[in-house]
Parts: C-alpha cells; structure tokens; sequence
C-alpha cells in the first residue's frame, strides 16, 4: 500500500530545471532511499514534498495518504504526520534540549524525553539541560534531532543525508534509530549519495538531473550506482565540482 504518491513533478529553481516530470510511490511501512549524485535533486525533492518556501510553485501532484498536499502549508503537513530532518541540524539559542523535545509533544513528559536521549546514545543528565547552540557537535545535534523524531513518532520521516558531518560510530547508531523507527510504523525515506545509508534501505530510487533512472530492491540499485554514477557528471552538477569519484 503507498502512503505517498508523487505524480509528474516539475520544479526549476532560477531557470535551471530541478525536478523534471518525477513519479515515484512510497510503500507504507519500508524504508526507501532516494539516491543519486550530488546535484541530482534529492534534497530539492524532500523540500517539495515537506513544503518548504521557494519550493511549493511545482507542477504535478503529491498525495499523502489519498490526500493531496499540493495547498498545505509546512505546518499542515507536519500535523498530518510528515517529518524532515535536516542534513544540518538546526540550532536555537536560549533553548535547552529538554526544552526543545518537549515542544514534540502535547504534554511534557521529562521519562520519554530521558527514554529517546538514551536511544540516540546521549546521556540524559548531561544533555537535558544543554543549550541546542554552537556548544555542541553536528553529531551531537543530528542526534538531538533524532531523539525529537522519536519522540513525534512520525508517519512518514525523510532523512536528509544522515551521515553528514559525523563520525562512524554515530552513523551506526543512526542506523539502529531508522530500524527502530520502522519497527514502531514509521515509512522512512533516506535522501543521501551514500552507499552505506543506501545499504540500510529495502527499495530505492536512483534519480539524476531531476529524473527517474532506476528503481528496485536496494541490491539492484546499489550495483548500478556504484558502477555507473560513481563518478559522474550530468547537467545539473554544483559548479566547481569535478568527476573525481567524491561526487557521491
């Protein structure tokens, strides 16, 4: 059963084309990655269907949960049960991490906030009452970040580039957290030009230049991904950036 269908999406942003006529269905229930090269529209993808300003003037449908979304609002889309957690982490000054899990839920309830911190392997009496600042690490917190998804406890979850910026073992603790998710009903979907995220997925979509180019089982993917877009170099690569092989 899809809990979300894009239908023939079509974005450009300052002229150049981002998103060119993309269809993909999302199975409820699975953990899917969208993966392609840098510059392919992945991230652009995530914002269209989250809703961000500067990329709601698309053509083409998104259907959540037989409901279009094309006229809501960001907020409006989060209370349907839609969650983006950002390649880099937001930072709130004057706000504690207590603070700012609790603003996920209806009633503040200081045991679940404790519960989730320790899931994303922070220490609660160390964390609880630090600022969400430059104090502390991306890793610290992507974490952070993680520990409010579980505490929405979304529908529907995108992680935009979930190894950016930390360190291994914190990337494996990343990986336990998106399992859990699946476990308690969360459909997740990975954005990332990574082949270790891509391993963690059962589906895929490879997408490049704003187009489908393959989807499949996340082994099928993978083969075609390593051997064909790594390297690479397609129209809408950021300027600067080179073939070498790190343009994952």
């Amino acid at each position: 059963m899809n809990i979300l269908e894009l239908k023939n999406l079509n974005l450009s942003v300052n002229g150049k084309q981002i998103l060119d006529d993309l269809s993909l269905d999302i199975w409820e229930g699975h953990i899917h990655a969208i993966v392609g090269p840098n510059g392919a529209g992945k991230s652009t993808l995530a914002y269209v269907i989250m809703g961000l300003d500067g990329y709601r003037k698309h053509s083409g449908d998104i259907i959540f949960r037989n409901q279009k979304l094309n006229d809501l609002s960001i907020t409006q889309r989060a209370k349907k049960g839609i969650t983006l957690a950002w390649q880099e982490p937001a930072r709130f000054v004057g706000l504690t991490t207590g603070e700012y899990l609790s603003s996920a839920l209806e009633k503040k309830d200081e045991k679940i906030i404790r519960e989730n911190l320790e899931l994303v392997g922070l220490e609660p009496d160390e964390y609880i009452s630090r600022a969400v600042d430059h104090t502390l690490s991306g890793g610290e917190r992507k974490k952070i970040e993680l520990a409010s998804v579980l505490t929405l406890n979304p529908d529907l979850l995108l992680l935009d580039e979930p190894d950016s910026g930390i360190d291994f073992e914190s990337l494996k603790k990343i990986f336990e957290i998106i399992k859990l998710l699946k476990e308690r009903g969360t459909t997740v979907i990975l954005i990332t030009h990574s082949l270790e995220v891509l391993r963690q997925a059962e589906h895929a979509f490879l997408i490049c230049s704003g187009n489908l180019i393959d989807k499949g089982v996340a082994d099928k993917i993978i083969g075609y991904y390593e051997n064909n877009c790594l390297p690479c170099d397609h129209k809408n690569k950021p300027p600067g950036e080179q073939g070498d092989g790190n343009d994952r």
